[in-house]
């Protein structure tokens, strides 16, 4: 007999029983399905067996693993139906939509009403069905051949261009499917989801955080989308449109990447001239250049490759960082649980910014206040600035494309700019890389480098960044004028180097070790890519360090 606490109790159990078994015996049955556990605080599906003492807590929709879960899940629901109620259709997950996949039929320019309606219905017949969703370790030629039985020979090009010995893949009756991370015990459970028609396919569309019972409210970003279309487009410019792509195109490549990384730099550097170029296309009017973007989008060193690119054109732009605008700690408002809410628009001194706006813009000389971040405090001798007649100021912070940051400046005379990494890499046609993992990634990089912060630190604070980013970041990004996806196709391969061994420090005993070993598990995918081909004036230099323009 082992121990498994739970809740404040503690129970005895049979070495190998299920997990599903403790859940059907403990749970009290609420709103929200159970969907996978926390034990010993690694992440684990139902149908794993309990085979040591140890802590347990089960993962609902309230939790965000449970509702990476359930997504994922529901991916797998999706793909299953396609497969037996349209065996010809192969179905790509292309990119997150709010809170939505954003999906693709290939082959089709639209899919067709009926069809979307036929789908969803299958779907929902699976559900009804409870089908169990089982995990089998079997040999990687195996379940090669399990897979291209069930439609998925982009997950068959995967498989072959990893080097494993076995896989394990998830059976929904006679259906196979690989999935990165565990899925949902039974399709039972995965009852709240909606397909809708969109653009060029449709959104898959998962229950809502506050209230699992529901679908979430459909968030249509235009802007957003036409952003993930070009990146896309540059992911068939470089021939890596999924992780087999990429593993092949390294793994044949005898120059260590440079090729993939040097036109990949070149994509970026061609986007940040042509917003140059739009800007100084309108310099009679544009006074600020107002740059915002999520954690770890590279915010600082596009700022600076931008002003570089309007040197070229002849403007002499300056600038000004909100950061030294920040009020005394001591004013710094507080979040709901009482701690200083550093990401909250009041800890900076609307004012006074506004104040220096104006008078900068009228060609007088400012000098800048600066914050003393030791000390907590603003102080006086920051440095002076003066902006030439019809040149802009750059603004780069979260806070930049909220219009309450500049309101003693026009709309017409305001050039906002939204950006953020967002992964255009598939690990096969059902399976994303999330965009807050890279960032993620990049973040914990950067703060081992930059700010003597271990892993642990950041993988504690993350959700508070990410809750801050839902609130101040997020609700203004369509309102930006023009959006940059700063992600690169071979960054995780260059972050591999810094961010493993950070990872691996985490300790079993800590609550984000399931957090780091999903990271690990992403990252052992990849091969590690020496960071030499690097250039120096890359937004990736801004977290592994040696910048030519980033003061680390």
């Amino acid at each position: 007999m082992i121990t498994v606490n739970y809740r404040g109790k503690s129970f005895k159990v049979t070495a190998g029983v299920t997990f599903l078994s403790l859940v059907e015996r403990l749970s009290d049955g609420g709103l929200s399905p159970i969907v996978a556990v926390r034990y010993n605080n690694e992440l684990l599906g139902l149908h794993e067996e309990v085979k040591e003492s140890g802590n347990l807590e089960f993962l609902d929709l309230t939790t965000e693993d449970g509702l990476r879960v359930y997504r994922q899940s529901l991916v797998m629901l999706l793909t299953k139906a396609v497969f037996e109620a349209f065996p010809r259709y192969r179905v790509i997950v292309r990119h997150s939509m709010g809170k939505s996949y954003y999906c693709e039929i290939e082959g089709l320019q639209s899919m067709p009403a009926l069809e979307i309606v036929a789908l969803e219905a299958k779907m929902r017949e699976l559900v009804k069905e409870n089908i169990s969703i089982v995990p089998q370790l079997l040999p990687k030629e195996e379940a090669k051949k399990l897979l291209k039985q069930s439609g998925h020979d982009d997950t068959v090009e995967l498989l072959h261009e990893l080097d494993l010995e076995n896989v394990t893949l998830y059976s929904a009756g006679s259906y196979s499917y690989y999935s990165h991370i565990v899925l949902a015990a039974g399709t039972g459970a995965l009852g709240v989801f909606k397909l809708e028609l969109y653009q060029n396919g449709f959104l898959l569309r998962f229950p809502a955080a506050d209230d699992p019972s529901v679908v979430a409210p459909c968030l249509y970003l235009p802007k957003l989308g036409q952003i993930w279309n070009e990146s896309a487009k540059w992911a068939e410019i470089l021939g890596v449109c999924n992780m087999s792509g990429l593993l092949s195109k390294l793994g044949n490549d005898t120059n260590g990447g440079r090729e993939l990384i040097h036109v990949n730099e070149a994509l970026h550097e061609k986007k940040i001239a042509q917003i140059a170029d739009v800007i100084y296309a309108h310099r009679d009017r544009l006074r600020l250049i107002l740059i915002a973007g999520p954690s770890s989008s590279g915010k600082t060193t596009f700022a600076q490759r931008l002003a570089i690119q309007l040197r070229v054109l002849g403007l002499k732009p300056v600038a000004l960082s909100t950061d030294d605008y920040f009020v005394d700690r001591d004013l710094t408002p507080l979040d709901e649980k009482g701690e200083y809410d550093f990401e909250a628009l009041e800890t900076v001194d609307v004012t006074l910014f506004n104040e220096h706006l104006q008078r900068l813009m009228a060609s007088e000389e400012v000098e800048c206040p600066f914050f003393n971040f030791q000390r907590g405090v603003r102080e006086k001798g920051g440095q002076k600035l003066q902006v030439e007649e019809n040149n802009p100021i750059i603004i780069e912070g979260i806070h930049a494309l909220n219009e309450k940051l500049t309101p003693s400046v026009r709309r017409e005379n305001k050039y906002k700019i939204y950006i953020s990494a967002l992964t255009q890499l598939l690990i096969d046609d059902s399976n994303r890389i999330k965009t807050t993992d890279t960032r993620l990634l990049r973040r914990i990089v950067r703060d081992k480098n930059y700010r003597s912060q271990n892993a642990l630190d950041t993988l504690k604070r993350w959700q508070s960044v990410r809750r801050g980013e839902e609130k101040n970041i997020f609700p203004y990004q369509e309102d930006a004028d023009i959006m940059f996806n700063s992600a690169l196709v071979y960054e995780i391969p260059v972050l591999k180097k810094y961010a493993y061994p950070l990872l691996k420090a985490i300790d079993r005993n800590e609550s984000e070790y399931s957090d780091a070993k999903r990271l690990l598990d992403l990252i052992a995918m990849f091969p590690e890519l020496s960071p030499e081909a690097v250039p120096l004036n890359s937004i990736m230099r801004e977290f592994i360090g040696g910048s030519s323009i980033h003061k680390n």
